[in-house]
């Protein structure tokens, strides 16, 4: 299914604007991660991923929110057609992460859930943050919307697994199996917390 009245073609020409969105935030977040590793001899971000929304999801999501699958109303209500994941190795180096984002003069925070520090109730952790990236083109500056995500290693390999389950079950899982997702969250949750406190403890010894 595509968004109607839209040709694919059409749809990744709308696009183009949030990959050039993605590539600027790519090339931000490796200069910071750059300049953690000079000036604090640190290296927060282990790993990034960034991803543009298909024409068929955009369009199923639209439809569940009860809008009409159009381009416009892609761009208006949906704030995740394009996305970047960024991995660290510690709950510390996310909200370092954080703050440099708040700090940047070219990037504008429009929302931000702190889901670490407030967990949802199936145990999910991750902070998101939903900011505006002006990106310059022939016809001059389009600010445009781009959805951050920064995990842990630990939180991203439970989410990934987590979804995969949920996904063969068509999101109708099973009570027992759900409570046992949440439990593995917490014991995840822990092992953040232990390894962080273990990194801060090998600092004292440097």
């Amino acid at each position: 299914m595509l968004i109607e009245s839209m040709t694919a073609k059409q749809y990744r020409e709308k696009m183009y604007l949030y990959g050039s969105a993605l590539k600027i935030i790519n090339t931000k977040f490796e200069i910071i991660n750059e300049d953690f590793n000079i000036m604090r001899k640190a290296n927060p971000i282990e790993s990034m991923k960034s991803r543009l929304k298909s024409a068929e999801s955009a369009a199923a999501k639209l439809i569940r929110k009860g809008y009409e699958p159009t381009i416009e109303n892609a761009v208006q209500y949906l704030d995740d057609l394009a996305g970047m994941r960024i991995i660290c190795g510690f709950t510390e180096d996310i909200f370092s992460l954080v703050d440099v984002v708040h700090k940047q003069s070219d990037l504008k925070v429009l929302k931000v859930k702190d889901y670490i520090t407030h967990p949802k109730k199936n145990g999910y952790r991750s902070y998101h943050m939903l900011v505006k990236v002006p990106v310059r083109t022939s016809d001059g500056i389009s600010e445009t919307k781009a959805e951050i995500q920064i995990r842990t290693i630990a939180m991203d390999f439970w989410a990934s697994l987590e979804h995969k389950i949920r996904y063969k079950f068509e999101g109708r899982i099973p009570e027992e199996l759900n409570f046992e997702l949440v439990e593995c969250a917490d014991i995840v949750a822990y092992l953040d917390h232990k390894m962080l406190s273990l990194n801060n403890e090998m600092k004292k010894y440097k």
